[in-house]
């Protein structure tokens, strides 16, 4: 008898090309999980629509984001890679938690506030109640792990106290989602321009995508924010020029970071060749996973087949613990 894995899920939205942040935030552990864990890894397209994006892109960039996770290493026969809003059992649970969820709390969460800053004139419930159907969509699943970047931190711990409410009122239920990174630090990737993380909607000339050309990179890493250099010996470094080591670190040999570490540290570096190596080494990481997604995104079928497999993994999970869930309310007439 085979023994039974513990359960991971973990999301992402398909707007915007995926990047180095979510490459080393988020799918890094993904591809390392899938062989140890049961796995389901969706797309959020749902989660989408709070922003109102143009749906008539929305089935390239569901097919884009499919592309790109494959190509960084994920296996579609190994886990479950799926599209939320074929997993017509997510927005039945929304519903019931949606009652668990206090407008105070929803208030006060990090990404309303950013979204209401970011989307001043669309200030929706869905954009409120988002903790509530991410919360959704891993308890789901019955998911112990869930692998988030330090951004996501606050939202896991709302689906966490959902899963609480849910089990104290009705019955126990659901597991305690827990953050899960396979033992290493939450990444949080430096922009190029010195504030804030790698992102897809903030300075795009701060982000390096998976999908930016050779040229495209070189030009955005050298344009990465440094200074005239350190004025004395061992000098501790600003948070600018900890970012670009923090990235090199990310893509660079141990033997390159630390001649630059050196360098910094005798005042002797020079920000250009440092830029110009990383620049190289950003290049030579990202232009395989590059060809990889252009290959993949021309076999439609190949990626019909890999969600249809996907959702019915996910259906299947689903359906188990909606049967729970009915039972423990008592929606079971």
């Amino acid at each position: 008898m085979t023994e039974k894995k513990e359960i991971v899920m973990s999301g992402i939205r398909p707007t915007g090309h995926l990047h180095l942040g979510n490459y080393f935030g988020a799918i890094r552990n993904y591809i390392k999980m899938q062989d140890d864990f049961d796995c389901y890894f969706m797309v959020a397209d749902l989660h989408s629509l709070t922003t109102h994006p143009d749906t008539r892109l929305l089935k390239g960039n569901v097919h884009r984001v499919l592309a790109e996770n494959i190509a960084c290493g994920l296996d579609p026969d190994k886990v479950a890679l799926y599209c939320q809003s074929q997993v017509f059992e997510t927005p039945e649970l929304y519903l019931y938690l949606n009652m668990l969820a206090y407008v105070g709390e929803l208030e006060k969460t990090v990404t309303f506030k950013d979204k209401i800053r970011q989307h001043p004139g669309n200030i929706n419930a869905g954009l409120l109640t988002y903790p509530v159907l991410q919360a959704a969509d891993i308890i789901l699943h019955r998911a112990r792990y869930v692998p988030v970047g330090k951004d996501q931190e606050q939202h896991l711990e709302m689906a966490r106290n959902f899963a609480n409410r849910f089990n104290h009122r009705y019955g126990e239920v659901f597991p305690e989602p827990q953050a899960f990174n396979y033992n290493q630090l939450l990444v949080k990737v430096p922009g190029l321009d010195g504030a804030g993380k790698m992102s897809k909607s903030e300075n795009q000339m701060a982000t390096l995508f998976l999908a930016d050309e050779d040229e495209l990179i070189r030009k955005k890493v050298m344009k990465a924010k440094t200074d005239s250099g350190p004025t004395a010996t061992d000098m501790p470094k600003p948070d600018y020029i900890e970012n670009i080591f923090g990235l090199m670190k990310l893509v660079s040999g141990n033997e390159v970071i630390g001649k630059y570490e050196d360098d910094y540290n005798n005042a002797s570096i020079r920000y250009g060749d440092m830029k110009k190596q990383l620049a190289e080494d950003m290049v030579n990481f990202i232009s395989p996973i590059r060809s990889k997604i252009a290959v993949i995104l021309k076999d439609e079928r190949y990626l019909k087949d890999t969600m249809e497999k996907g959702a019915e993994k996910a259906r299947t999970s689903a359906k188990a613990t909606m049967h729970l869930v009915r039972e423990a309310i008592g929606l079971n007439y």
